[in-house]
């Protein structure tokens, strides 16, 4: 008998950068030499503190259930980091432990997004926003996310895109793919306008918060009271404390929203690994110098890979602000941008991500994470240069 499916997950994609990493990691079992930029994943451990919080919670018999939203002393330091962050304090109860970040954003669409419904997400963008609002039967609409912008949003873009229809509004800064940063004087244009549709919900994806360059400013949308009633923050522990595999990630609901998004939660994972917590609580009332140590290694790595990508023939790279991407443009190389990650990563054995797998604005460029060792960082140019110089298409 043929199995049948439900016509939604006809139209639910996925993240091209696990497929990157799949080839990446069986060519590299085959014995080739391959050079992994694709993946946005921090190459530091976690620090030992952490670690060693996760074990301790075992052996204390950390073993069973925690309540759905997260252990009170967990959701307690989220909201003391956030007021030291961004100036206000949530209540804890507003707080919700998830297993990763993207948990959030699939909730939050899946509120929101229905068949009628539109949500605006950045274009380009993380490639899960545009999935799970097709996935839920709503219109995607695409927030241009333009190189001649800095790569930041533009508040009356944005706003001008706004219709009747809206539900959700998504935003991210510092940004994936692009490095961007939009200015604290953009985002209060952009809140300000935001006031004439009180019925449009935000999600703010702030995972990269504290990777800023160049004494370029982080501004949460926390920090703003008037939008505050209907803002859904997103932030977690997986690039900050390099923890992207213990899937832990946190969001902030207003009172409208918190008791519907724990209900999912009750019904989905019931809750997150106990230890996990426990290391996440560590992380959040422990040193943060491992935080800034590798910040500032990755602006290191920031530098070179900008010189060295602005000496590639055809290529430019704007100077990314946050995060640990570069999103340079490869258009006068002749080369379409799928096409290109693809032959890098065949013929030289360097991974990278095609632009058009963070949305229909990404053509014309690929995303590289500096999240790599500067050694392997300046191999990988080298390869780039060379093979560039002769494979130039068009």
């Amino acid at each position: 008998m043929a199995l049948q499916t439900i016509a939604g997950f006809d139209r639910i994609g996925e993240e091209n950068a696990f497929a990157v990493l799949a080839r990446a990691t069986k060519l590299a079992a085959e014995g080739r030499d391959i050079i992994n930029l694709g993946i946005g994943q921090p190459d530091f451990q976690t620090p030992p503190h952490i670690v060693e919080a996760a074990i301790k919670a075992l052996r204390d018999g950390h073993h069973g259930y925690t309540p759905a939203t997260g252990i009170l002393p967990l959701r307690e330091a989220v909201c003391a980091d956030l007021a030291k962050r961004t100036g206000h304090s949530p209540n804890p109860d507003n707080v919700l432990i998830v297993p990763g970040g993207k948990v959030t954003m699939f909730m939050a669409i899946l509120m929101f997004g229905e068949p009628g419904a539109e949500i605006l997400y950045p274009d380009p963008g993380f490639p899960i926003y545009r999935s799970m609002i097709e996935f839920t039967g709503a219109t995607p609409v695409p927030v241009p996310i333009r190189e001649e912008n800095g790569f930041a949003f533009s508040a009356d873009e944005t706003l001008s895109l706004i219709t009747s229809k809206t539900r959700l509004l998504i935003l991210n800064s510092p940004a994936n793919p692009t490095g961007g940063v939009t200015p604290k004087a953009e985002i209060e244009k952009l809140v300000k306008g935001l006031e004439a549709f009180p019925d449009v919900a935000i999600m703010s994806d702030e995972i990269y918060a504290q990777m800023t360059y160049d004494g370029m400013e982080h501004v949460s949308l926390l920090g703003f009271e008037s939008i505050r009633d209907r803002l859904i923050l997103l932030d977690g522990w997986s690039k900050t404390y390099a923890m992207t595999g213990w899937r832990m990630g946190y969001s902030v609901w207003p009172d409208a929203l918190i008791d519907k998004a724990r209900k999912l939660a009750v019904n989905c994972w019931s809750c997150v690994n106990a230890p996990a917590q426990y290391a996440g609580l560590a992380a959040l009332t422990g040193p943060q110098d491992a935080v800034r140590d590798m910040v500032a290694e990755f602006d290191r790595r920031r530098k070179v890979v900008v010189d060295g990508l602005n000496a590639l023939p055809g290529v430019t790279c704007r100077t990314p602000l946050g995060a640990f991407y570069a999103f340079p443009n490869i258009k006068d190389t002749g080369w379409k941008a799928k096409a290109l990650a693809s032959a890098l990563l065949e013929e030289t054995g360097v991974a990278t991500i095609g632009g058009p797998d963070f949305g229909i604005l990404g053509e014309g460029y690929i995303r590289l994470s500096y999240a790599n060792s500067t050694e392997n960082i300046q191999r990988a140019l080298t390869r780039m240069g060379e093979f560039l110089s002769t494979r130039r298409q068009g």
